[in-house]
């Protein structure tokens, strides 16, 4: 976390994930430390991108995908709860690497599922642009503000893992067909609409936030002009 930060997290399942990674944190070994934890949480986003491209080869690598998420959650979440618990915090180092890191993770899944049978690479770039959008939206808050919202609307970075993996679970077992289809001129595989769809509730979020934060930071200007 950067210096003066403050998280905000109100999704759905944080209090109950909040006990299970201060109950995990508080019995991992002394010699695993945060940047372990980074670093597995980063071969955990390898697996998962690694399991969606391998799909060309068999649907079954879907959980190969999914437990890389798993893993991904595990070392993602538990690297900075170990920091606090272990009261070894190293808030700018922590926030540089997390964040990089958590870039890093997209990229690297977005790909491996653009790089699947079951959605277009190009459909894939529009859900990582708006993954960005919001990222970028969070740090300027952060440096503004400081707050660090981890969460938009009750759905936050586990809701969104297990929403993944329980479409990994349908894929594997539904016979869906992905015919192509075309839709405003436009072909494209049938799971590309659900893939542009998530894409357009992004950038939905991002506005949304951009424009009520404009008001926010006008009214805090307005005011600091007044005061002087």
């Amino acid at each position: 976390m950067a210096k003066g930060e403050f998280r905000v997290q109100k999704s759905i399942l944080t209090r109950p994930e909040k006990k299970v990674l201060l109950w995990l944190a508080s019995r991992l070994p002394r010699w695993l430390n945060p940047d372990h934890l980074t670093t597995i949480g980063f071969i955990g986003s390898l697996m998962a991108g690694a399991g969606y491209f391998l799909t060309n080869w068999g649907k079954g690598f879907l959980w190969l995908a999914s437990l890389g998420f798993i893993i991904n959650w595990f070392g993602d979440s538990l690297d900075g709860t170990v920091a606090r618990v272990r009261k070894s915090e190293r808030p700018l180092y922590g926030f540089y690497i997390d964040h990089n890191i958590d870039a890093l993770t997209a990229l690297i899944i977005c790909i491996g599922a653009g790089l699947s049978p079951y959605v277009s690479f190009s459909a894939v770039m529009l859900i990582l642009a708006g993954y960005y959008l919001l990222s970028i939206f969070t740090y300027i808050n952060v440096y503004l503000n400081e707050a660090f919202v981890i969460s938009y609307y009750g759905f936050g970075p586990t809701e969104l893992r297990l929403s993944i993996i329980l479409i990994n679970t349908l894929f594997f077992f539904l016979p869906l067909k992905n015919h192509p289809v075309t839709l405003l001129g436009i072909t494209m595989k049938f799971f590309d609409i659900f893939v542009v769809g998530v894409a357009l509730v992004l950038l939905i979020l991002f506005l949304y936030a951009f424009f009520a934060g404009r008001k926010v930071y006008e009214k805090a200007d307005e005011k600091t002009k007044t005061n002087k």
